[in-house]
């Protein structure tokens, strides 16, 4: 134990390795904190000085415990964390227990982001008017939010209007240090995969699924298998240009190309202090789409100087830091090591249906596509949103765009008539960054209004478009574009009428707004013609180095120019009435607050007990299958299976809202189950959420077939290729799967987050490569032992009638002993009700 000189004290990596802990100083950056971690809840027994050791050797077969500081969550993800929680509760006091034993112990930090549509758009009055409906549509689900304040101390919650939550836990939340009851490194972990946008931060953090953070707020450790550490040498000077998000795709494809699932990804090198914190935020916040656990940063003087400016006290910061040989200094050694020079970077373009299909911005262009005078038939571009955590935290990427605006304003430029354009901050600093610039103006001429301050466009709610454009789709069969400066854009996740979407900074965004589709070499077309008559490239108004230096220089840390915005939010918080006394009341079946069935009965069995036999696929997919495919987010057509339910229900068409705001309604996330409309199963010649039930062959939704064997008795299993559930850390994509009856997932590889929520929520994966291509319609799962499933081997026998077709070896990917422990019980939820 050491002491600071403000007298706090604190665990010392440097005397752990005197004590003989090994050569720490050697470790990767993000490694040492998982060390100090470990060390500092060592108990002889939850946590050994064995795993201490493991750590120090990085013995990749060992697992340890982890007890992040805290928890992130968002209202989305968030709200079914605090329900499972409060029927965690009940369910303790039906079972004669004290409902305190199953109390959170963690700070949570809940920002309500996803809330947010963008019904109002292009007006100076959109932000209020979304603001406005988002509280009238969200009622129940915020009074339920300010009940569950009270019921839980711990619990901080951010009101709408505010901001994105990992934007403000970069700007605002983050401790870097935290000071009670110790001097300790901040670690977070948060229910959106995006929180890893704080390694940019130097925080160790990651996202997991919902029922994961719920044993984490609880108290219990996350069990992390200890990852390999993939350094990426960063050398050479950004040219100009080149903004941080085009830095940010092309690692994603590089990465994702690498190999890193389930690895920590830290950067270093030469050109390390070359990028800003909102740099390294732009690029860690990533993470999710190259596969990584963390894409980490180490602590330099940029950190510092960040914590300065955003208020935040970075003299004790940089003590703690320095005491503990966290300042970067020098270069660890790593497992694997990547050189990247940011020098051969150029401006990109990612899509048109993942994060890591990335090309240069001339790629797009076809000569051979006839715009003429009305909306082009292929890659129109009906949605450009500025949107996102990930770049609207870039005050470079925001000044970019405004200048970019302004230069095109001057050109007599305009938006083409069928893109719906917005801006959705991530907080008030980007704001205040383009009104004292006077660049919110130029963005405003090209519809680029402010729509709210939330995920808007990212996360699906972009929003009706106009009906004009409506009618145009879909009477000509337009094949549409969305471009977006998100972080994901997956099929039928941006709006249900846009085929291809596609990532790229904002000033890009305004960029094909302007041209109005995505057919075009933005480097030899012009974007169109300006008032003059002349042809404008892009060349001729994109932003030169100086103006935009010079707009951050002068307007990037500018005080807050209204500091009753954020007290004004939370009084309009503050008057919801919510309901009083210690338990909920519950809605009914169609209400948006229902209470969860995960910790009753038959929810809270065991689903694998022995060898599974003779079991149907629900579903054969293929790969890159995401936990948007599995339980999109989208808004609620009156058409699909959900829709009908509330229709039938009692509910308006008008008033169906999306799965992200039903979360809480089981019989619509259950409706809502591999309904994305996008989605490919190979058992049925039509998207969407159908198959066919087996042997019969009749056509059916994936809900209903499910109910159909569970009523024959019959077990099912989804059969899927690499990569699958990629992408948001979406609790729900494994409890509809749960709610479906499945009893395996076998596929020939996994995302890290999607997996652990399987395991879960009591679910076996399997790992076994090229199921997804034979031509079977039953499967055996031999040498299933419930009390050792850790990574062991299985045979998949694959039959097509009574004929076997295939055989195969996999192997289960259970990854710990207490995930092992979690499949016995049933899922987490039961684990700890028999526990506690």
């Amino acid at each position: 134990m050491r002491v600071l000189p403000d007298g706090r004290s604190y665990f010392s990596l440097p005397a752990a390795e005197q004590a003989g802990a090994g050569p720490l100083q050697q470790l990767p950056y993000a490694t040492r904190v998982l060390v100090e971690n470990v060390l500092r809840h060592e108990n002889s027994s939850t946590v050994t000085a064995d795993h201490v050791r493991a750590l120090v050797a990085r013995d990749t077969a060992v697992s340890v415990p982890f007890f992040p500081q805290r928890v992130l969550l968002q209202d989305a993800s968030g709200l079914p964390v605090l329900a499972d929680m409060v029927t965690l509760a009940e369910r303790a006091e039906e079972l004669g227990r004290d409902a305190d034993s199953v109390a959170p112990q963690r700070r949570m930090d809940l920002v309500v982001d996803h809330a947010l549509e963008l019904d109002a758009w292009s007006t100076p009055t959109a932000a209020a008017a979304n603001l406005k409906r988002e509280y009238r549509r969200h009622a129940d689900r915020y009074q339920f939010l300010r009940w569950a304040q009270q019921r839980f101390p711990q619990l901080r919650v951010v009101p709408p209007g505010v901001g994105i939550c990992h934007q403000l836990n970069l700007e605002t939340l983050a401790d870097v240090i935290s000071d009670a009851p110790l001097a300790a490194f901040d670690t977070v972990v948060g229910t959106d995969s995006h929180t890893t946008m704080i390694n940019g931060l130097s925080v160790v953090g990651w996202g997991v699924g919902g029922i994961e953070a719920t044993a984490a707020a609880l108290g219990e450790p996350i069990l992390l298998r200890i990852p390999e550490v993939v350094g990426v040498r960063l050398t050479g000077t950004v040219r100009p240009g080149v903004l941080a998000t085009d830095i940010a795709l092309t690692l994603t494809a590089l990465l994702r190309e690498y190999g890193v699932v389930q690895r920590i990804v830290e950067f270093y090198g030469p050109a390390l202090s070359s990028l800003s914190v909102p740099d390294r935020a732009t690029i860690a916040n990533m993470a999710p789409e190259y596969g990584s656990t963390m894409g980490f940063f180490p602590a330099d003087h940029r950190t510092l100087d960040y914590l300065a400016t955003t208020g935040r006290p970075h003299q004790p910061v940089e003590a703690y830091l320095s005491a503990q040989g966290m300042l970067y200094s020098s270069e660890p050694d790593y497992d694997d090591v990547i050189e990247f020079d940011l020098g051969t970077v150029e401006r990109v373009i990612a899509g048109p249906s993942r994060p890591h299909q990335v090309g240069p911005i001339a790629a797009l262009g076809r000569r051979d596509v006839n715009v003429g005078v009305g909306m082009p038939a292929e890659g129109a571009v009906v949605i450009a949103a500025i949107t996102s955590c990930t770049n609207t935290s870039n005050p470079r990427a925001i000044a970019a765009a405004g200048l970019l605006a302004r230069n095109a304003a001057a050109r007599g430029l305009t938006t083409a008539k069928w893109t719906k354009t917005s801006f959705t901050p991530g907080s008030r600093s980007t704001a205040e960054l383009l009104s004292g610039s006077d660049l919110q103006g130029h963005l405003d001429r090209f519809g680029f209004h402010i729509a709210g301050f939330g995920c808007g466009t990212c996360m699906g709610n972009s929003g009706p478009l106009s009906p004009e454009v409506t009618r145009a789709i879909q009477s000509r069969e337009i094949r549409t574009s969305a471009v977006l400066s998100g972080n994901r854009n997956f099929p039928g996740r941006i709006h249900p009428d846009v085929t291809d979407a596609y990532l790229a900074s904002p000033p890009l965004v305004v960029a094909f707004a302007i041209a109005g589709r995505t057919t075009i070499d933005l480097d030899r077309e012009p974007l169109g013609l300006g008032d003059n008559g002349e042809p404008v490239m892009l060349s001729d108004i994109w932003p030169s180095q100086q103006d935009i230096d010079s707009t951050i220089r002068d307007f990037g840390h500018q005080p807050t120019r209204d500091p009753d915005l954020t007290s004004r939010a939370q009084h309009h918080w503050d008057e919801i009435p919510y309901p009083a006394g210690p338990r909920y009341t519950w809605q009914g079946d169609t209400g948006t607050i229902r209470r969860p069935p995960f910790a009753d009965a038959p929810l809270c069995r065991p689903v694998v007990t022995g060898d599974i036999l003779r079991a149907r696929p629900l579903l054969i997919l293929g790969d890159d299958i995401t936990t948007d495919h599995i339980s999109p987010v989208s808004r609620i057509s009156p058409m699909s299976a959900a829709g009908a339910w509330l229709h039938q229900s009692g509910v308006p068409a008008t008033e169906l809202g999306t799965y992200s705001s039903r979360r809480l309604n089981h019989d619509v996330m259950l409706r809502g189950g591999f309904a994305n409309p996008r989605l490919r199963n190979k058992l049925i010649d039509r998207d969407g959420g159908w198959t066919r039930l087996l042997p019969d062959g009749e056509a059916m939704p994936v809900h209903a077939a499910a109910a159909e064997y569970r009523r024959r008795g019959v077990a099912t299993v989804i059969v899927a290729g690499q990569s699958y559930g990629a992408g948001s850390a979406r609790d729900w994509a494994a409890k509809v799967t749960r709610l479906l009856g499945i009893k395996a997932v076998i596929a020939a590889g996994f995302e890290r987050i999607h997996r652990t929520n399987l395991v879960a929520m009591g679910i076996l994966p399997i790992e076994c490569g090229g199921l997804s291509e034979i031509d079977a319609d039953q499967f055996d799962i031999l040498g299933l032992n419930p009390a050792r499933t850790v990574n062991a081997e299985v045979t998949v026998i694959a039959r097509r009638g009574e004929k076997i077709v295939h055989t195969a070896k996999g192997h289960t990917r259970v990854d710990t002993a207490t995930e092992n422990e979690w499949l016995r019980a049933g899922g987490v939820i039961p684990q700890i009700l028999a526990t506690r």
